[in-house]
């Protein structure tokens, strides 16, 4: 099993070339947050644009939209009600997160079979919360794309179809082998599979045990994956910096909220990218 640690996060996060726009740092659709779970949706793409993602769109119900702009301008906006107009556009993104406050119901099924159909070969899918569970029960097409899960353990057993209590590192590796993607298993000390690799977090705190952490996770992978080289180094930085932040503002609170965690990811970002000025 292999660490991941800071010298590694130095190596991997570089400075930004003087000579470049916001189309060189990755564009990402985000779908998700029904009429009930808006706060899901925007707390991930908080996670992604706060990550440096160039341009960042939000496919959610038209309920979200002002909650949405009033937190993040920076975000557009679309009707995931509107198929028709959303399978026009969805080749234009290289990055595509679907589940955050997605729900289980029929426009949900819609929006996950048609990621799951149309998205093509270079584009990268990240699937969370709702994506997850509705891609277990159901026979969706595997999508032709780079795919990465982000579960906690109940999802995972349903993915796996098996109880956590008798799963250990050889058959997680297994299954997301046979999913034929990166998986991405939220606990207290999260573990990635990737390929024949098994990462092990090293930071995390019991004061991050707050609704909407999972969904700022899932939108710094988002958000990465658009600007490091493998998508490998973009889903182990987005782990390590989301538990890394964490841990640093638990020393002074009791409780540390995804929106407090969001807020600090260009910090790091900048601290990470200067080697010389390294923390460590």
């Amino acid at each position: 099993m292999k660490k991941i640690t800071p010298k590694l996060i130095c190596a991997w996060i570089k400075q930004r070339e003087d000579e470049s726009n916001k189309g060189d740092y990755g564009r990402a659709l985000l779908i998700g947050g029904n009429e009930r779970l808006g706060g899901a949706i925007i707390m991930a793409a908080q996670g992604t644009i706060y990550s440096g993602a160039g341009l960042v769109t939000v496919a959610t119900h038209p309920v979200n939209r002002s909650a949405l702009h009033a937190r993040l301008p920076e975000a557009m906006c679309l009707d995931f009600n509107d198929t028709e107009y959303l399978l026009e556009v969805l080749p234009q993104f290289d990055t595509i997160l679907i589940g955050p406050g997605l729900g289980l119901g029929d426009i949900a099924q819609r929006l996950l079979s048609l990621v799951c159909e149309h998205a093509h070969v270079g584009q990268r899918i990240v699937m969370d919360g709702d994506a997850i569970t509705l891609y277990a029960s159901q026979n969706f097409k595997k999508p032709e794309t780079t795919l990465i899960f982000t579960p906690h353990r109940k999802e995972w057993e349903r993915l796996t179809h098996m109880d956590t209590e008798d799963l250990d590192d050889m058959k997680n590796q297994d299954f997301a082998t046979n999913l034929d993607a990166i998986v991405v298993l939220k606990d207290h000390r999260t573990r990635v599979y990737i390929e024949d690799d098994i990462w092990q977090n090293i930071y995390g705190t019991p004061a991050m045990a707050t609704g909407g952490m999972g969904d700022t996770l899932s939108g710094m992978v988002a958000g990465l994956l658009g600007q490091l080289e493998k998508s490998k180094h973009a889903v182990l930085t987005a782990v390590f910096l989301h538990s890394y932040i964490g841990e640093t503002l638990a020393k002074k609170k009791y409780v540390v909220l995804p929106t407090e965690v969001a807020e600090q990811i260009p910090y790091y970002l900048k601290k990470f990218s200067e080697t010389d000025d390294n923390p460590y």
